[in-house]
């Protein structure tokens, strides 16, 4: 029952600490798109790729105590740190989960600010399409946020060389 529960919970360990929703979400879905076997289901939204589902299931796992979500004031907004708690880590022991290469990803992509995370979720969101299309949806539906032909470039590098550690 609690599988997906126990991924998240795993992606958070491996990640040791993630801070902010935002980064979160993005994170989970790259690794859903790098066919690592998360279920949530993904809608476009204002910051990219967004999962209700996902919010739930990290509700759920702070209301359980298996993740300790800490809000921060920062600025004028607020800000979450998620990590997993004492008895998140005993029931990770107890239901292991097996995604080898999943935790070098995390690690990776937990260094990246969540502005280049949500364009690299973007890009993937819209993977169907030619890169000048996607190129047009990034500058159309990410228009605030000022990206710029190198960074879309740069973003499929990203992809390409996490599509090589996912296989490792």
């Amino acid at each position: 029952m609690l599988k997906d529960h126990a991924k998240i919970m795993n992606a958070i360990a491996a990640s040791g600490e993630i801070i902010g929703r935002k980064k979160l979400q993005k994170m989970i879905y790259i690794a859903k798109k790098l066919d690592f076997p998360f279920h949530e289901k993904y809608q476009f939204h204002f910051f990219g790729p967004y999962s209700e589902e996902l919010t739930l299931r990290i509700e759920e796992l702070c209301n359980m105590g298996f993740l300790n979500e800490l809000k921060e004031k920062k600025g004028g907004y607020y800000q979450y740190r998620y990590t997993l708690t004492e008895n998140g880590q005993e029931f990770l022991e107890q239901n292991k989960v097996e995604m080898p290469a999943l935790p070098s990803c995390l690690e990776d992509m937990n260094s990246q600010n969540s502005r280049f995370l949500e364009l690299v979720s973007t890009v993937l969101f819209f993977d169907s399409l030619e890169k000048e299309e996607v190129q047009e949806k990034v500058f159309t539906l990410k228009s605030k946020q000022k990206y710029t032909v190198e960074e879309v470039e740069i973003a499929y590098q990203y992809i390409a060389a996490l599509k090589g550690m996912a296989k490792q």
